[in-house]
């Protein structure tokens, strides 16, 4: 099952203990404590010694996963843009930018769709914030 290796760290850290010492203070082998701070697995048993030794309860020892996957949200904005063989009517990207960014935007991708002949009318910006 998995352990909290951090804390388990910490606490031999703080009583300035090898991984032998605690080895010996908690009656379990060296590589057992080696496996539980470098892969943070532990039996019930290897758990409870930890939890005595340490003089800390047993569940301040649970493994709490920590949430990794970011959610985003995403907001398109069209800005007039004549691109024919020559451009023409640039948009001020920039003042867009600065603007959004104000509100926690950030640019992701800027999209010019051609119509036909390689000519557009607008010019596509996709921004993306974190979601709250």
């Amino acid at each position: 099952m998995k352990i909290n290796a951090a804390l388990v760290i910490q606490n031999r850290m703080l009583k300035a203990w090898t991984q032998e010492q605690l080895a010996i203070a908690s009656g379990l082998s060296q590589r057992t404590i080696q496996r539980v701070e470098s892969e943070a697995n532990a039996s019930l048993e290897t758990k409870k010694a930890l939890a005595a030794t340490f003089n800390i309860d047993i569940t301040s020892l649970e493994y709490e996963e920590i949430e990794t996957v970011s959610k985003y949200e995403y907001k398109t904005v069209e800005l007039p843009f004549k691109l024919r063989f020559f451009k023409s009517g640039t948009p001020d990207v920039e003042s867009l930018l600065n603007a959004e960014g104000q509100q926690g935007w950030q640019l992701k991708q800027i999209v010019i769709p051609a119509s036909g002949f390689g000519e557009s009318d607008s010019m596509v910006v996709i921004l993306e914030r974190q979601a709250v």
